[in-house]
């Protein structure tokens, strides 16, 4: 009869191990891979989805099927030691029943499970279903009891995630590289890909002052010269002032042009051939302007203010280059807008990017209220500083070489500790001369 005892309590240590193991591998099983086994057929995933989303009652049916089993196994080896050793049968029960439960019940399955989440999900998927239909009458019982319970301590509600989605997504990636499984370059894609709908066009638009435009007016031959001087293949059009564009000019346009002439460029009228302007508003997002771009079938347009004024240009390549980097080809004009110093500074140009400085340097300087690295000078000195003044914040230094005119030109950033930051906030407004 002790033996029948005995293995009805090793039994139910292996139940309560197995819910254990389940209550692990269930609530750490990737809901992502097991979408993506199911597209491939897997039936178990669609069990481990389904559980998932009664998330409520698969917890009521975990804890209740190991308790069940706990306090059964701890009843019985009770009752056993006590027909041995008297009232002090109590005490030798509890200390290895403790032992055997802490052990075997709980610790060794839920490491194998931690270990191995998705693997043993799909494993104990089918048994779970079948125990919640079981317990399906009794687990009703108790959430209605809960939600009792919660409504009475005003805890009643939906569950608000902190952060949204994206920034889940985002905070995965982060980790994963972190933990040397995802590279730079990679993590540096995924999250210029997830900052698309939070970015607008100006922040990535080339700004009017670095545009290359030509003036429609000029003779046909200076214009040709012009053109092909140029190592971009659409060239935006202005008569009368800069500020009137009519129009945008391919490239390969004036070529087919030329060819129809027999070569004679005196007998070429770009106005005809330039294709009519495109013109988009600063705030769109970006997301939004890649997708016009698929929808026109064209990789060009003129960005304007709200006052109608241009602003800059925006291509495709502009953004996509806000997720997999700076793309160059041959004719691109190499400029290094970042060198990093021995001393371990950056001397920075002024109309770098900072969502561009911080990739490349892997930093998280603020882009929120300013798009260059000026900008956020500016922004942030509550003015336009002089050569050689020096601005401490975001835990760098930020130094003034060139200025021209009102615009800064380039930069030294260095690092700084925390402290220094703080010991130089008070100063920092009004600079410091060197």
């Amino acid at each position: 009869m002790d033996w029948l005892g005995f293995t009805i309590v090793i039994l139910c240590l292996l139940v309560s191990g197995f819910f254990a193991a389940s209550e692990t591998a269930l609530t750490g099983a990737s809901r992502a891979s097991m979408l993506r086994l199911s597209k491939q057929g897997n039936r178990d995933a669609d069990v481990v989805s389904d559980l998932l989303d009664m998330r409520e009652r698969l917890i009521g049916a975990l804890l209740l099927g190991n308790n069940i089993a706990n306090i059964s196994a701890s009843a019985l080896a009770t009752s056993i030691f006590t027909a041995w050793f008297g009232d002090v049968g109590v005490l030798y029960a509890t200390g290895l029943m403790t032992a055997l439960v802490v052990i075997f019940a709980e610790v060794l399955p839920k490491t194998i499970a931690i270990n191995a989440p998705d693997r043993i999900a799909l494993a104990v998927a089918r048994p779970m279903r079948l125990t919640m239909y079981v317990l399906g009458p009794l687990l009703r019982i108790v959430e209605v009891i809960v939600r009792l319970l919660l409504r009475l301590f005003g805890l009643a509600g939906e569950h608000q995630a902190i952060l949204s989605p994206t920034e889940r997504l985002r905070g995965a990636v982060d980790l994963l590289h972190h933990e040397g499984k995802f590279e730079k370059q990679d993590r540096d894609m995924l999250g210029g890909l997830l900052d698309l709908r939070e970015l607008q066009v100006s922040d990535v638009m080339i700004h009017r002052t670095e545009m290359m435009m030509i003036n429609a007016d000029l003779p046909p031959e200076e214009l040709v010269r012009e053109v092909l001087a140029t190592e971009y293949t659409r060239i935006p059009l202005w008569r009368e002032k800069p500020e009137n564009i009519i129009g945008v000019l391919h490239a390969k346009d004036l070529l087919r042009a030329i060819r129809a002439a027999d070569g004679d460029t005196s007998r070429i009228d770009v106005s005809t051939i330039a294709l009519p302007p495109w013109f988009v508003p600063e705030m769109r997002p970006v997301s939004e302007q890649l997708k016009a771009f698929r929808r026109r079938k064209t990789h060009f347009a003129l960005v304007v203010d709200e006052y109608g004024e241009v602003e800059g240009l925006v291509t495709l390549e502009d953004i996509l280059e806000e997720i997999v980097g700076d793309i160059s080809d041959e004719h691109d004009v190499v400029v290094a807008g970042v060198r990093a110093q021995p001393d371990g500074s950056v001397v920075v140009d002024g109309s770098v990017p900072i969502r561009d400085l911080n990739r490349a340097m892997d930093w998280h300087l603020p882009d929120e209220e300013a798009t260059t690295v000026a900008g956020l000078v500016i922004h942030e000195a509550r003015s336009i500083p002089d050569r050689g003044q020096s601005f401490t914040f975001h835990n760098f230094r930020f130094r003034v070489l060139r200025r021209e005119r009102n615009r800064i030109t380039a930069l030294r950033i260095s690092p700084v500790p925390r402290e220094a930051e703080l010991e130089g906030a008070r100063p920092k407004r009004a600079g410091t001369s060197f």
